[in-house]
């Protein structure tokens, strides 16, 4: 990608962000071209959900609902793809049984799970052993690491997340967590995926890049839209730029956040998190309804 400038701009723009670079001006001018053929895909926490210390406490910007509703019709389809179990997902999101998201699918567990609006369907993977292994051990070696104090431990169904946002020292404990519950992990067959004060232990083969590129195929999408603001999304922005290499154009929004300076430096577009993402939407709506 070119350099990147900051383009941050206000919650609830009135005309759309100039892209900070030609691969992401292409994918925002073939997206306006042809919407029936493109995909919106959003990560949630973080994106279209504010981060709070409590996951379960994560509900969706107010206005991400209506903008989604208004922005769904127009375009392809509308994925959320999360780490978090989808039926969590659509709960906090208060996606289900809202006129105007029947295009709208999330795909929990980087893609293992998906979840359909227009059926409200689940299908989802049998668990993986190591889940289970990992979480009997886990509070053992959380005691031991001597990183207890202020961390917690998030039950994902699928997998298990160690958080350390309420530590006395977040970033510290963090630090001396990765080594030990990246052991744990590899010895039961699961990897670590870091976020932001958060260590999530997980089946490999699971990632939102890899959601993203089958979705995409699956949809047969002529663009893709991806916005996203954590670690975990960096697979999804390395997937976008595979599929413009392939011909599929494709813009890359970073709900912005000083914690992952990697996915701001490679997005095409920097909005000002959550609400800065639903402004984008809503103003992406209003100019396709023109």
């Amino acid at each position: 990608m070119g350099s990147h400038q900051d383009s941050t701009r206000d919650d609830s723009p009135d005309h759309l962000p100039s892209p900070s670079t030609e691969a992401g001006r292409a994918g925002l001018d073939a997206l306006l071209a042809d919407p029936g053929r493109a995909v919106i895909a959003l990560d949630f926490d973080g994106t279209l959900a504010p981060i709070v210390a409590d996951p379960d406490r994560a509900r969706a910007h107010p206005d991400a609902v209506p903008a989604l509703a208004a922005l769904a019709p127009q375009v392809a389809s509308v994925a959320v793809i999360t780490g978090r179990p989808a039926e969590v997902a659509v709960r906090h999101g208060g996606f289900a049984d809202v006129p105007g998201l029947d295009r709208l699918v999330v795909l929990g567990h980087y893609g293992a799970e998906r979840w359909d609006a227009a059926t409200g369907t689940l299908t989802t993977p049998e668990p993986h052993p190591g889940v289970d292994a990992v979480r009997a051990e886990l509070p053992a070696l959380l005691e031991r690491s001597g990183a207890g104090q202020g961390t917690w431990i998030e039950e994902k169904g699928h997998a298990v997340a160690v958080h350390t946002r309420r530590a006395p020292d977040p970033q510290a404990a963090f630090d001396i967590l990765r080594v030990p519950l990246t052991d744990l992990a590899s010895r039961h067959g699961l990897i670590v995926e870091p976020g932001r004060m958060v260590l999530e232990l997980r089946p490999p083969g699971m990632d939102k890049g890899a959601a993203l590129r089958a979705y995409v195929r699956d949809t047969d999408a002529a663009s893709v839209l991806y916005a996203g603001d954590d670690l975990g999304d960096l697979p999804a922005f390395a997937a976008v730029d595979v599929l413009r290499s392939e011909g599929t154009p494709g813009l890359l929004v970073c709900s912005g956040s000083d914690e992952v300076p990697d996915l701001r430096k490679r997005a095409d577009v920097v909005v000002n998190g959550p609400s800065g993402v639903v402004g984008l939407l809503g103003t992406l709506a209003e100019e396709l309804q023109r």
